[in-house]
């Protein structure tokens, strides 16, 4: 699976592609490289496409040297100092966000898809 940076900072947030219509069951197909900007907040969207019954559970993952992975804390935007690290399901055709609190040790990031039926999975990050 490819590694592709998003350094945020400067005057502008920096995004990537964790996944780009990614069915099934699994990692998603890129992982995401911050470099060293873990003083950072990061912002995941997913966007689902569903089929009859849809239902996908997410698991938000960090690591430090690619090859560990642990979750990540994350706040939905309407409780943003409320951190989590539960897994979560989407059952329907939406645009879903997470907040990624920054001071973070993680520098890769990647979600992993499981119990998935019939959803199609877009996601992205941007480092601000």
């Amino acid at each position: 699976m490819p590694t592709i940076s998003a350094i945020g900072g400067d005057r502008w947030p920096n995004s990537a592609r964790l996944s780009s219509t990614q069915a099934g069951n699994g990692v998603s197909t890129n992982v995401v490289d911050r470099g060293a900007a873990v003083e950072r907040p990061a912002l995941l969207t997913i966007v689902t496409t569903v089929g009859a019954t849809p239902t996908c559970t997410y698991a938000i993952e960090g690591s430090a040297d690619g090859t560990d992975w642990w979750p990540v804390s994350y706040a939905d935007p309407a409780t943003p100092d409320t951190g989590a690290v539960a897994t979560f399901a989407i059952t329907t055709a939406t645009t879903t966000r997470k907040i990624l609190r920054a001071a973070q040790p993680w520098r890769f990031l990647r979600v992993t898809y499981s119990s998935n039926t019939n959803v199609t999975n877009t996601t992205d990050v941007t480092i601000f």
